[in-house]
């Protein structure tokens, strides 16, 4: 029975990427000449650190700017409150991985409001949708495409 797999993952290797060239920028800006600012990968997120907040909202854009760049969606991150004192002012920005409960219901509902003859299946962070048919499965496909989530999907594990 034809089947794939509906995820929400984010290539690390990418996020790296992300945050070199948005650290190589930072060097050559000069707004940011001899202000000591970084961006910073962590396991599960990116923190931005700079003296003033004010400094802090140039370089989110600068970080939306090179994760467009880099073909990665925006809604991956989840920023939090910024952390400001008299020193220095951090934002973590942490990076949703695997498709959340509430979101995998959504997805769910959404193909049983299809009408086609699929069956969807939450197995933990991800959605496993199984159909008689490759042509139903490929109409999912599409038609989950077409709609805007949280998170952006990946569809994935397409077997025969």
């Amino acid at each position: 029975m034809p089947s794939f797999d509906i995820v929400s993952e984010v290539d690390a290797h990418e996020v790296t990427n992300v945050v070199d060239q948005a650290n190589r920028e930072l060097t050559n800006r000069f707004d940011f000449k001899g202000i000591e600012a970084s961006f910073a990968e962590e396991e599960n997120g990116i923190v931005l650190q700079a003296p003033a907040e004010f400094q802090l909202q140039q370089m989110r854009d600068i970080l939306i700017n090179k994760l467009v760049k880099r073909g990665l969606d925006v809604s991956i991150l989840d920023e939090q409150e910024p952390e400001v004192n008299l020193s220095k002012a951090k934002l973590v920005c942490k990076i949703k991985q695997g498709l959340e409960k509430e979101a995998a219901k959504k997805v769910v509902v959404h193909i049983k409001n299809t009408k086609l003859k699929v069956q969807a299946a939450i197995n933990g962070d991800k959605v496993r949708v199984t159909g008689a048919k490759r042509d139903d499965l490929q109409a999912v496909i599409s038609q989950l495409k077409q709609l805007e989530f949280e998170q952006p999907l990946q569809f994935n594990n397409f077997r025969d």
